[in-house]
C-alpha cells in the first residue's frame, strides 16, 4: 500500500533512480508540507534528494537548508511558493521533473498555497518570527528569480 498519492507507475526511471525512489520522494515531500515542515521529517535522504530538485542548492548543509527554508511562517511560504512556480525542467529519463510536476498538481488540488498564506501570516506573526529567530530579513522573491517580494 502507497504512503501517499504517488504509485511508481507513474513515474519514469531514470539511470540512478527507480521510479519507486521517486514515488517514495513525492510522497514524503508531501507529508513533509502536510506535517508543516516538522524538522523530524526532514531526514538526510529526504534533504539529498530535495537538494537536488525544484531548482535548489544545497544550502551548505542540512541545517542550512532547514534554516534557510522551515524555521518561520513566511519562510514556508516561501518554500511553497518556489515549488508551485517551478518549471520543472529536463527529461524525466534523467531528473526528478515528472515528480515536480506532480507534486505541484497535488499542491494546487490540495491548496497549499492558500493553507500557507492563511492566518498565520498576519503581520503579527510576521514580527514573531523575526523576533523568535533574530531575523529581520525580507523574504525575497530572489528565490523565485524576480525582483518583487513574496510578502507585502
Amino acid at each position: 500500500m502507497s504512503k501517499g498519492p504517488f504509485l511508481p507507475n507513474e513515474f519514469v526511471p531514470t539511470q540512478f533512480s527507480t521510479t519507486v525512489e521517486k514515488a517514495n520522494f513525492g510522497n514524503a515531500l508531501l507529508r513533509f508540507l502536510d506535517a508543516n515542515c516538522l524538522r523530524e521529517f526532514f531526514t538526510k535522504r529526504f534533504y539529498n534528494r530535495l537538494s537536488m530538485t525544484f531548482g535548489h542548492i544545497a544550502h551548505c548543509d542540512i541545517e542550512g537548508f532547514y534554516s534557510t527554508w522551515f524555521t518561520g511562517d513566511r519562510h514556508r511560504l516561501g518554500f511553497v511558493q518556489k515549488l508551485l512556480h517551478w518549471p520543472c525542467h529536463g527529461d524525466p529519463k534523467f531528473t526528478f521533473s515528472d515528480v515536480e510536476h506532480a507534486v505541484q498538481q497535488v499542491m494546487l488540488k490540495r491548496n497549499y498555497l492558500e493553507i500557507s498564506s492563511g492566518d498565520r501570516l498576519s503581520r503579527t506573526a510576521i514580527g514573531s518570527d523575526d523576533a523568535l529567530y533574530g531575523r529581520s530579513r525580507r523574504c525575497s522573491a530572489h528565490h523565485l528569480g524576480s525582483d518583487e517580494p513574496l510578502l507585502a
